[in-house]
């Protein structure tokens, strides 16, 4: 076919007919054959087999002659994405960008270029799309032949499951399992990927009893004061919420959040008008029962028991530190894990006897994420540290040291009311909300993850340091 171009000289089309949708060799091989035969983008046209022919006959593609010129690596990365995109112009566009290339080796670096542009976007969204496969993905157990495969139903935007196969494959390696989309589906057997064509969501299975159970898990973590309807629309379209089982409840859970959100409200004000409006907590017994009283119930991924503070309850010098960790929460007391074993040697070398000392945590129970058959530790959160801190007010209260020492920035937030930045306050004096003397330094755990020897060392000994003069400063304080 010739093509007139507005200026009047007349081209010969060239067409090319690639295999598949996302068939980034087949647009290679062809790009490069035309590029150096010198086919301006304006004389190609690009289509995939099956779909419609032009009306008129044109010349397939020159074959790549050998003698070719390179490109960037950040432009085959941008290709191998944006081929996967479902805009039917991205063989071309990603060719006029070649073309470029081919003259501009540095064209991939103007930003200011529309095409480039464009294409980035173009890149963004397949991205973006291949993290919802990743995400939203939900197998199903089905019992075929062979026996037990999982089977899960997705929608993509873009033709992603060809280039996302490999993450499924590495992330279930020894389980069978096939996704099923409307464009193409993929089945693992432990060994070989094979496909066939896409499916109707009729072809997927429905619910299991499993599902069940992580539909009463999801609900019972949903916190009505946190939701944001628009940031959680932005990260899980609605779209997927009919593919997965736990956002059959979010309807009734957002449509219920505003009654719910008071509910928590109001529980909280009485809670904290119990506490504000009873006398001081006088002896350690009360304060072990309105703990029971107040903490006793198991908070989701919360430890199995509440870790109360020991040590010597005249202290003249307090130590708190952030929460509880997997040792600690099975032995029920503070600091006996890797951390506190660091804190006994650090203790030892500054010359204090740990059984001087009064020894608390801010956060009162280990909050983890359990990964298998381990626990492992997840950071306190501001509503964490708040939860307990009047339990560690109460402490100060009973043992009236002469200073406490906090151990890291949630303890420092604990007995200061605020976010400090540990670096500016370190070794400082502080008075205290409510009265007292308070001090910062870093938590031991700290210690345990330097991995350079030299500033072990240099950090080791600024703790020692550390404790040194807040025991010296806690005993003039007291006297």
């Amino acid at each position: 076919m010739t093509r007139i171009l507005p200026d009047g000289p007349q081209i010969d089309i060239h067409r090319v007919a690639l295999d598949r949708q996302d068939d980034f060799a087949g647009w290679r091989d062809a790009a490069r054959g035309l590029a150096e035969a010198g086919v301006p983008p304006e004389a190609v046209t690009w289509t995939v087999e099956g779909q419609t022919d032009e009306l008129f006959g044109s010349q397939p593609p020159p074959a790549p002659s050998g003698g070719g010129f390179s490109v960037p690596k950040s432009f085959i990365g941008l290709a191998t994405t944006v081929i996967c995109h479902r805009d039917p112009e991205r063989f071309s566009l990603l060719y006029a960008m070649l073309w470029k290339l081919r003259t501009n080796r540095r064209a991939m670096e103007d930003r200011a270029d529309p095409l480039l542009d464009r294409l980035r976007k173009m890149e963004k969204e397949v991205r973006r799309d291949a993290h919802k496969m990743h995400a939203f993905v939900r197998f199903r157990e089905v019992e075929d032949e062979d026996g037990e495969r999982m089977v899960a139903w997705f929608e993509p935007d873009n033709y992603i499951v060809r280039r996302e196969a490999g993450f499924f494959m590495r992330r279930f390696t020894n389980m069978r399992w096939s996704i099923l989309t409307p464009q193409l589906c993929i089945h693992w057997d432990g060994e070989t990927l094979r496909e066939s064509p896409g499916a109707t969501k009729a072809d997927a299975p429905g619910g299991d009893p499993v599902e069940e159970t992580w539909k009463t898990y999801y609900k019972s973590i949903f916190n009505p004061a946190r939701v944001k309807v628009k940031a959680m629309t932005a990260e899980m379209p609605k779209k997927y919420w009919k593919n997965m089982p736990e956002t059959e409840a979010i309807g009734e859970l957002l449509a219920s959040a505003q009654a719910r959100e008071a509910a928590m409200i109001e529980t909280s004000r009485a809670q904290e008008s119990l506490l504000d409006t009873a006398a001081p907590i006088a002896s350690w017994e009360e304060l072990a029962k309105l703990a029971r009283e107040r903490h006793g119930t198991d908070r989701t991924n919360s430890g199995t028991q509440l870790v109360f503070g020991e040590g010597n309850r005249n202290a003249a010098l307090m130590l708190v530190g952030e929460q509880p960790g997997d040792e600690e929460d099975k032995a029920g007391q503070p600091f006996v894990g890797p951390a506190g074993q660091l804190l006994d040697e650090m203790l030892e070398r500054a010359g204090i006897e740990r059984s001087e000392l009064y020894v608390t945590n801010a956060v009162k129970r280990f909050k983890f994420v359990q990964r298998g058959k381990k626990r492992i530790h997840a950071k306190p959160t501001a509503g964490d540290i708040e939860h307990y801190r009047w339990w560690v007010e109460a402490e100060r209260e009973l043992v009236q040291p002469g200073l406490t020492l906090a151990l890291g920035a949630t303890a420092a937030r604990s007995i200061t009311g605020k976010t400090v930045t540990i670096s500016k306050v370190r070794g400082e004096e502080l008075a205290l909300p409510g009265g007292g003397t308070g001090m910062v330094t870093i938590h031991p755990s700290y210690l345990l993850r330097l991995p350079d020897e030299a500033a072990r060392a240099e950090q080791r000994a600024r703790f020692i340091d550390d404790l040194k003069r807040a025991a010296d400063r806690a005993a003039a304080l007291a006297a």
